[in-house]
C-alpha cells in the first residue's frame, strides 16, 4: 500500500517549526511496510490544503495529515477534510466530554471555540489524545484512508503508535514485523558494501540502511501471517548482519540510543568516566546524564575551553600550548591524561578542536577535531574533519567521541581476553 504524508501549518513554511513529524511519520510507515511517494507542508489556507488533499486521495491508498486541528480560525485540516471526503461536521459527545474534563481538571474554562474540536467528520474513527484538547480522526472510504493527526508531537506520536499502527496493520492481511541493527564506527557506504549481496537479494525480509549522526541503522523488515512467522524470517538475516558487522554493532534493540550503549558498557566492566569539553562545551556529558542509571560511572565533567582552564584544570603544560596550539593530537592527549589523573576515573575523554564559523586556519580549518580517550592510562588519540555549522560540528564531535569511548574499551578488554594485557 502506498502513503502521503501532508504536514499543515504555515510556520512549517516560514522555518518558525522544525518540521519532525514529517521525519517521524516517514520512518514509522517505512516499518509498516508502506511506500511513501509524496510529502507535502501546505500552509494554513483552505484552497491550498483542499488541492493538496483532492490530489493524494487520488493516487495514494492513506493519507497521513499533521496539524491544523487547534482551537483557532486558521485550524482548517479537520473540515477541508471533511469537505473533501463529503463528510458532515457534528459534534462528537465522547470528545466533547473530554474537553470538558480536561479544562475542569485544571481549574479552568474552555472559550467557546474549544468546543470547534469536538466538531468530528460523519462516520469518522475518533482517536483519542490524553496529552491535548484536540482529537485524532480517520475518514475512509473506498478510495482512501485519511487519518488526522495533531501537529504537537508529543500527542501526534502516542496517538499514532496506539491507535494508527494497530489500524493500518488490519488494512492487508498478515503482520509486518521488523528489527534494527544499529551499528557505529563505520560508515554508510562501507556498510552498504558489506551487505550488497543480500540488497540485492531481498524480497521478504527486505533490509533498508539509514545514516544517523556517528551510526548507521540497518532495518530489517518482514512480512507473513503472524508476528511469530515475521520473527523467524528476520531472524537469519540479522544474524548475518551482525556477523559481517562484528563489533561495530552496538544494539538491535530500537529503544538503545548509542550514549546508553556506552554507559550499559561502562556499567557492565565496572568503570568510572569524566569528560573534558573544549568546543563541545559540555554536551557529551549533557549526552551521557540523559542516560537513566549514568550516575552509577559517571563522575564529573570539565569544560575547559579557554587555555588557561586547560592548565590549570587538567594540567596541560604551557609549552605544548605554545608549540602545537590548543587544537592538537598533543594537546588532546595531554588533556585525557591529566583529566584521568585528577578526576580519578578509569575512563578520561578529551575533546579540543575548531567549531567555527571564525577561528580556523590553512592549517587548522574549521571542522578540525582531535579527540582523545583514556582507558586505565592507556591513550587513544583521533584526528577528525567534520564539515557544517557550529552546531552541527559540535554535535558530530560528540557522537564521535562516543563511538571513540566504546571502541577503546572494548579494544582494552579484548586484549586483557587475548592475554595481551595483564
Amino acid at each position: 500500500m502506498t502513503v502521503e504524508l501532508i504536514c499543515v501549518g504555515t510556520e512549517l513554511l516560514l522555518g518558525n517549526i522544525v518540521n519532525t513529524n514529517a521525519a517521524y511519520l516517514a520512518e514509522k510507515c517505512a516499518g509498516l511496510g508502506l511506500s511513501c511517494y509524496y510529502q507535502t507542508v501546505v500552509g494554513d489556507n483552505a484552497q491550498r490544503l483542499a488541492e493538496t488533499l483532492q490530489a493524494a486521495v487520488k493516487r495514494s491508498d492513506i493519507v497521513i495529515l499533521s496539524g491544523g486541528l487547534g482551537p483557532t480560525e486558521d485550524d482548517l485540516t479537520k473540515e477541508v477534510a471533511a469537505k473533501v471526503m463529503d463528510r458532515e461536521l457534528v459534534e462528537d459527545a465522547v470528545s466533547r466530554a473530554y474537553i470538558e474534563n480536561y479544562f475542569a481538571s485544571r481549574n479552568t474554562e474552555p472559550t467557546e471555540n474549544n468546543w470547534k474540536q469536538a466538531m468530528m467528520p460523519q462516520g469518522g474513527i475518533i482517536l483519542p489524545n490524553p496529552n491535548g484538547t484536540a482529537p485524532g480522526v480517520i475518514i475512509a472510504d473506498d478510495t482512501a484512508h485519511v487519518v488526522l493527526l495533531p501537529g504537537p508531537p508529543h500527542e501526534l506520536k502516542p496517538m499514532f503508535e496506539n491507535y494508527v499502527i494497530p489500524y493500518i496493520n488490519k488494512l492487508e492481511p498478515g503482520v509486518i514485523s521488523s528489527q534494527t541493527v544499529k551499528v557505529c564506527g563505520i560508515g554508510e557506504s562501507r556498510v552498504e558494501t558489506l551487505l550488497q549481496d543480500l540488497i540485492d537479494g531481498q524480497e521478504n525480509p527486505t533490509l533498508a540502511t539509514y545514516a544517523k549522526p556517528g551510526e548507521v541503522h540497518i532495518r530489517v523488515t518482514a512480512k507473513a501471517e503472524g508476528e511469530k512467522e515475521a520473527r523467524k524470517l528476520i531472524k537469519p538475516l540479522v544474524k548475518e548482519i551482525k556477523s559481517r558487522m562484528g563489533n561495530h554493532v552496538y544494539t538491535t534493540d530500537e529503544e538503545v540510543t548509542l550514549e546508553k550503549a556506552v554507559v550499559d558498557l561502562l556499567v557492565a566492566n565496572e568503570l568510572t568516566v569524566t569528560c573534558a569539553e573544549s568546543c563541545t562545551g559540555g554536551l557529551l556529558s549533557g549526552r551521557l546524564i540523559n542516560v537513566s542509571g549514568v550516575s552509577q560511572v559517571y563522575k564529573s565533567g570539565y569544560v575547559t575551553y579557554s587555555n588557561k582552564a586547560k592548565r590549570k584544570l587538567l594540567g596541560v603544560k604551557k609549552s605544548t600550548l605554545e608549540k602545537h596550539g590548543a587544537v592538537s593530537r598533543q594537546t588532546a592527549e595531554e588533556m585525557a591524561r591529566g583529566l584521568a589523573a585528577v578526576a580519578k576515573s578509569d575512563v578520561a575523554v578529551a575533546v579540543t578542536g575548531v567549531a567555527g564559523p571564525d577561528g580556523g586556519t590553512e592549517e587548522k580549518p574549521v571542522g578540525l577535531v582531535y579527540i582523545a580517550c583514556s582507558v586505565k592510562g592507556e591513550v587513544t588519540v583521533q584526528e577528525y574533519h567534520f564539515s557544517g555549522n557550529r552546531q552541527i560540528i559540535r554535535e558530530a564531535t560528540v557522537s564521535a567521541a562516543l563511538v571513540l569511548m566504546r571502541s577503546c574499551i572494548l579494544e582494552y578488554f579484548s586484549e586483557i581476553t587475548f592475554g595481551k594485557k595483564k
